[in-house]
């Protein structure tokens, strides 16, 4: 398999083998059934491929390399953030200061113990009727402490208080945000802790000279995504080639 994208570095990797799970129920819009391309699990996850793989709208869940792969539909869109065109917007840039408290580290992805109790007031406040309910420490294993070369674990702390805990990859290409999770008491909800997640993401990509911030996917139809559309501008995947997305205006 080889990668050739006019919009990025070229990757050549040999041949792999890719697997369709059965339709299942769509996760992000109701009534709907999803098909999932991904890797064969027994294929280890290079750098290199991962590399060229991310650049063709795959993304990372544990040490598994997916993407949607839905016959009747195309919902799906994968987006990036060009971090040298990117300049935060009026309210992002409130939010930055009102964070400048915060102490950030960036950890390798081993399990920690006051990370899993965070992650799982997380979900129990935020996402107690999704498919991450009940949470457990096995799940969070699987989900987010593998032990990658590029898999980093971003810490976010406010004294010896732990705010936020943000899962991103170093590719060669750019820093792909895999998951974020934090405090869930409304006394920091002004915070934004999952923007200024994003908005942090974009900034050490900016130290390390990596030219995007890979966001996943975007539906238009979903309300849960219309949050990465703050994010100007803004490239989608189409066709195998990243183009520049219209403005949020325009897609409202």
């Amino acid at each position: 398999m080889s990668s050739d994208n006019a919009n990025g570095p070229q990757h050549q990797t040999r041949d792999l083998r890719f697997f369709l799970t059965v339709p299942h129920p769509c996760s992000y819009l109701p009534g709907r059934e999803a098909t999932t391309l991904f890797l064969d699990p027994q294929e280890t996850v290079a750098p290199e491929v991962y590399d060229a793989l991310t650049l063709l709208g795959f993304r990372r869940s544990g040490s598994n390399l997916y993407r949607p792969h839905c016959e009747a539909c195309s919902a799906c869109t994968s987006v990036r953030i060009p971090v040298d065109d990117f300049a935060p917007s009026r309210t992002q840039r409130k939010l930055i200061n009102r964070n400048r408290d915060l102490t950030l580290r960036l950890r390798p992805t081993e399990f920690d113990e006051q990370h899993y109790a965070l992650y799982a007031r997380y979900i129990g406040a935020r996402h107690a009727d999704g498919d991450m309910f009940p949470p457990s420490r096995e799940q969070y294993r699987m989900f987010l402490t593998q032990a990658h070369p590029f898999a980093k674990l971003l810490e976010f702390r406010l004294g010896g208080h732990l705010m936020a805990v943000a899962a991103t990859d170093i590719l060669s290409h750019g820093l792909s945000a895999i998951y974020t999770f934090f405090d869930p008491d409304p006394i920091f909800e002004r915070r934004s802790l999952g923007s200024f997640a994003i908005l942090s993401q974009l900034e050490l990509a900016r130290e390390r000279h990596l030219p995007h911030v890979y966001l996943g996917y975007w539906i238009r139809e979903s309300q849960k995504m219309r949050y990465k559309q703050d994010y100007q501008p803004l490239e989608y995947l189409n066709g195998g080639r990243w183009q520049r997305m219209v403005p949020t205006a325009a897609l409202s």
